[in-house]
């Protein structure tokens, strides 16, 4: 079956072979469709407001247009997903300075005096710190368990996948689901049962695109 085209990751070789060609905006436009709810989530994790939190998206786009044509991807050398991360987190630490010392300190000074850490920008930009870093991998997974959830999806008849999202998504009885949609309460579990297999499936597929 051809992958479709809002796949999370070809980005590993095929994707990125094509955005080097800058008048692929079929390509370009999946980079941003795939990437920008990341960058997103992590810059306002990191305590940015919405509108810094698109700027650091905006930013980061702009930063990938311009090396990606020129990146080589060498796994042995680092990973994509960590690439990424780096530009990520130098336009989020480029927002926090844009913010007045007065502004930066009210907003962080409080966490800092709890936890006894260093100020915001210090602990972004901070390679041992593992907070952005953690944040990035939560945000990463999630983003690939719901890839693989739509993948799998796109790939079912209507109907089971409703069936398996009402029984386990929704938290209906089994016997309501087979009342539902007409069909034996074994063959909701059943179902339950493949499609659960079916994303677990293609998450491990995805995750060896991801690297």
């Amino acid at each position: 079956m051809p992958r479709d085209a809002k796949e999370l990751i070809p980005t590993r070789v095929s994707l990125l072979e094509r955005l080097k060609a800058w008048q692929d905006q079929a390509s370009w436009q999946q980079f941003f469709d795939t990437y920008w709810p990341l960058i997103y989530s992590v810059a306002r994790g990191a305590g940015l407001t919405d509108a810094e939190a698109q700027d650091v998206v905006q930013e980061t786009m702009v930063a990938a247009a311009k090396h990606l044509p020129t990146f080589q991807y060498d796994p042995a050398i680092g990973s994509f997903k960590g690439w990424l991360l780096t530009l990520t987190r130098w336009r989020i630490v480029d927002q926090l300075r844009k913010r007045s010392p007065l502004s930066v300190h009210r907003s962080f000074s409080n966490e800092a005096a709890t936890n006894g850490t260093t100020d915001t920008v210090a602990r972004v930009v901070d390679p041992s710190c593992p907070s952005l870093d953690e944040m990035w991998e939560r945000e990463w997974q999630a983003n690939l368990l719901d890839a693989a959830l739509d993948n799998v999806k796109r790939r079912l008849e209507p109907q089971k996948y409703q069936i398996f999202d009402c029984y386990v998504n929704k938290e209906w009885e089994a016997e309501k689901v087979a009342r539902t949609f007409g069909v034996s309460v074994g063959y909701v579990y059943v179902a339950k049962n493949r499609i659960t297999e079916l994303i677990k499936d293609e998450v491990r597929r995805l995750e060896k695109e991801m690297t």
